[in-house]
């Protein structure tokens, strides 16, 4: 092809273009995998910058990011002129003027390395090529990676073809830009924008000539000219970056001596400087769109997503001060309770050695037997030596000296906790709060973490006797109970017993019997409806965790988290509607573009009169004599006509704590005990559900309440839009006890401004549904003809020790909150 030219050398010329044509061809395709990857075309007009994702309340606030990489893109005019500046003349002085290979630069710094003096020739957008595209990484080297000198050469000619393909579509002002966006600033720290954050806690529009001095300088080497770790040598870099402003003047000689001689200023802002989150909302995002990125090809840390959580930033905030309260509180007691005891025991009351248990259950556990040859002392001296550790406390974290054996020891005794609000009309999770310090603790109370429900799953049995046909007036006794049932072919008998340890022999309407959370009525309706029709309706409502049927699972024998708690709860209020809560509401990428909605999935499960005579049977913990929500009084909370609905629990020997609040608007759930099962409180009065758990939802609301900007006001619960043909109405009537003792509380005054009994409970039913059980006299004024029972004399003296108790406690909080 090339004999027809005569002319030897102009042949020779184009032979040798023709070769170099080859070779750049060979080089972009990558011929037989030789030279690795080269940006295509398509990578060159969507360059990726691995940019880190954004978390995000439903009322947009930025509440954490997802990054390897800890950056956040900003415009070129979003960017100080004195950083461009300062960057085109110590990095690339004739910017402006090459096609993205300064020649000239690059025959004299080969010149320069021949005689000795080191210096670079790369351009800007040469070094933005390298950095973007990684062009330097084994991955993209191909097989020539093993010949040293021919992998440097091949990698700085793709830099080249890189270079000019990225000025042939990109300004100036781009490249620019895309390079001080994607550049690292040391302490993983990428971007211009965040760096100014990182060292000087401002926008990099407002960076001024020292600073923008500084940060360029890092640019040469960001361990060695690091400001935090090494202000001599950084200051020496910056003042050399000045200097080259004033050779090219982009400064004058006055200006260069004055920021020469002028100290560094730095001022730490705070940024994020982990990419797996440090709360257990971001956590549990990531975890809840894990299946998402797969499925779609999104890499949540490195592809910039918007994430908008259904988080309601103002709701969010008080559950955590409600929980921070109550929990230090709650240690506090729990350490008085115990003393200098160590309070592991087993449900047979014996005593448990947790810390060699646990010390077995450790990954180096296993190593040392082998090293040590099982040999116990060696072992033991491993895991008693004294070292420095950080550890959580609620007066902030302690460097302290301690053991393997003293950090088992000590976190067995911290109590933690798990909060969980939901929306149930839209299945918007609003506060997600997996414990106490997600620093210390990882574990997620909320969706994690399975413990036995306790009384909560009580109400489980009672939906189960109403779908049955039982009324909310039906009567059991409180008597004892023995059930016979077969388990392996066995004849086993359970024999419940109340918390009291004792029974009053009074007939209890269902409705009385659950506000008291009766455990020998709630046994007999187990048994009346059948322990398989309460794991079933437990399923029906949205408890997803395998059940037992046994005929304690009533009582909350199984394990279950919070989440699944809050979704069942969550049914009833929503008119029978199981939701199915979701976190994240919708994702866009950098520039706002919607990727994603995500929609609560409903599914009709329970009748709407069902689902409401359910809600009238949670309201009797406030407004049934002897509820266990009554300690509620005590807040806030009953302005308006306000209606609460809820259940306490409390599983065996005081290990696991519940409290399920229902208001018009939202179900909330909230766990409280310690993650190691053998630690537990030592009776009722300071372990049971009313006086850990309910405190917490309680400080809550009223927190809520009194903000009348979260939109969550007072108000009773929505009234029934069918017509409710199950007799309901037949509050118990209350009994009060002659006493003149000034500490005592009169049962009547529990009623105090409670408006929803008597002739209220008409007012509940829409005037076009009014049941016929309603137009009885005997049913409008049920106190006319039901027996009174009285409370019982140990009764009357329960509830007095209670209110003693309640205001004690209160007293304490107060003065614990004032030291």
């Amino acid at each position: 092809m090339f004999k027809e030219i005569s002319n030897k050398y102009i042949r020779y010329l184009f032979i040798f273009v023709f070769c170099i044509l080859i070779f750049f061809s060979a080089l972009q395709l990558n011929f037989l995998w030789l030279f690795g990857y080269s940006p295509s075309y398509k990578d060159i007009k969507a360059p990726t910058q691995r940019v880190g994702s954004e978390l995000y309340t439903a009322d947009s606030v930025l509440i954490g990011r997802y990054f390897k990489e800890n950056r956040t893109p900003v415009n070129f005019n979003e960017i100080s002129p004195n950083v461009i500046n300062a960057l085109v003349a110590t990095e690339d002085a004739r910017f402006y003027q090459h096609i993205g290979i300064d020649f000239r630069s690059l025959i004299s710094s080969t010149i320069s390395t021949a005689t000795g003096d080191k210096r670079g020739g790369s351009t800007i957008t040469q070094q933005l090529a390298k950095n973007l595209y990684r062009t330097r990484y084994n991955k993209a080297q191909g097989v020539i990676k093993h010949i040293p000198v021919v992998r440097t050469v091949i990698t700085k000619f793709k830099e080249w073809m890189t270079a000019i393909k990225l000025e042939s579509n990109y300004s100036k002002n781009d490249i620019i830009t895309m390079y001080l966006n994607t550049v690292s600033f040391g302490n993983n720290t990428y971007g211009i924008k965040t760096a100014s954050r990182v060292y000087f806690d401002k926008q990099a529009l407002d960076l001024n000539i020292p600073e923008a001095a500084l940060l360029v300088g890092m640019l040469k080497g960001t361990t060695t000219y690091n400001p935090l770790r090494s202000p001599e040598r950084a200051l020496e870099r910056r003042n050399v970056v000045l200097a080259q402003m004033n050779k090219y003047k982009y400064i004058n000689n006055e200006q260069l001596n004055t920021y020469k001689n002028s100290p560094l200023k730095l001022k730490e802002g705070q940024v994020d400087d982990s990419s797996d989150g440090d709360s257990y909302l971001r956590s549990a995002v990531a975890k809840y769109l894990e299946k998402w990125c797969t499925e779609n090809g999104y890499d949540l840390y490195e592809d910039g997503l918007k994430i908008y959580t259904t988080i309601d930033s103002k709701l969010q905030k008080y559950a955590e001060e409600a929980v921070n309260e109550q929990m230090k509180t709650l240690q506090r007691r729990f350490y008085s309770v115990w003393g200098k005891e160590d309070p592991w025991y087993d449900s047979e009351k014996n005593k448990v050695d947790y810390p060699a248990r646990a010390k077995k259950n450790l990954p180096a556990f296993a190593s040392l037997v082998k090293k040590y040859n099982n040999n116990t002392d060696s072992i033991d001296a491993y895991f008693n030596k004294k070292k420095k550790m950080k550890i959580f406390t609620w007066n902030g974290d302690r460097d302290t000296l301690f053991s393997t054996m003293d950090s088992i020891a000590y976190y067995g005794k911290i109590l933690n906790t798990g909060m969980m609000t939901l929306d149930p009309f839209e299945g918007k999770i609003k506060v997600w709060v997996g414990g106490i310090d997600h620093k210390f603790f990882k574990y997620d109370h909320v969706n994690q973490s399975k413990r036995q429900a306790g009384s909560t799953f009580k109400p489980f049995a009672y939906l189960a006797a109403l779908e049955s046909g039982l009324s909310p007036c039906d009567t059991f006794t409180d008597k004892p109970v023995s059930i016979s049932y077969q388990e392996h072919g066995k004849t086993e008998v359970w024999e419940p017993k109340n918390s009291s340890y004792s029974n009053t022999y009074q007939e209890m309407s269902l409705r009385l019997a659950m506000a008291r959370s009766v455990n020998t009525i709630t046994a007999q309706v187990t048994e009346k409806v059948g322990w398989d029709n309460v794991v079933k309706w437990a399923h029906q409502v949205g408890i997803d965790s395998k059940l037992e049927s046994v005929p304690s699972v009533s009582l909350g024998s199984n394990d279950v988290t919070v989440f699944e708690m809050v979704k069942a709860y969550g049914t009833f209020l929503n008119n029978g509607i199981k939701t199915d809560p979701i976190l994240v509401e919708r994702i866009t990428d950098l520039d706002g573009k919607v990727i994603k909605e995500f929609k609560a999935k409903k599914t009709r499960v329970l009748t709407e009169e069902i689902s409401w005579l359910m809600l009238y049977m949670f309201r009797g913990g406030m407004e049934e004599p002897g509820g266990t929500s009554q300690a509620l009084w005590e807040w806030d909370l009953w302005k308006k006509n306000n209606q609460i609905g809820g259940k306490t629990g409390t599983s065996s020997d005081y290990v696991d704590a519940w409290y399920m609040g229902i208001t018009k608007d939202l179900v909330t759930g909230v766990w409280v005990g310690c993650d190691e099962r053998t630690a537990h409180f030592k009776n009722g009065e300071t372990g049971e559900g009313a006086r850990t758990a309910l405190p917490i939802f309680a400080k809550f609301m009223e927190k809520v309440y009194h903000d009348e900007s979260t939109g969550y006001t007072y108000g009773p619960f929505p009234k029934p839009t069918v017509k409710i043909n199950i007799k309901y109405n037949c509050p118990t009537p209350r009994y009060v006890p002659e006493t003149s003792d000034s500490d005592t509380l009169q049962i009547d005054s529990l009623d105090t401004g409670d408006p929803f009994f008597k002739e209220n409970e008409t007012q509940d039913q829409p005037q076009q549904a009014q049941s016929v059980e309603e137009k009885k006299p005997t049913d409008t004024k049920p106190q006319k003809t039901e027996t009174v029972v009285p409370l019982t004399k140990k009764e009357e003296r329960e509830l007095r020790r209670q209110q003693r108790k309640l205001e004690k406690d209160k007293k304490e909080e107060q003065q614990a909150n004032q030291r």
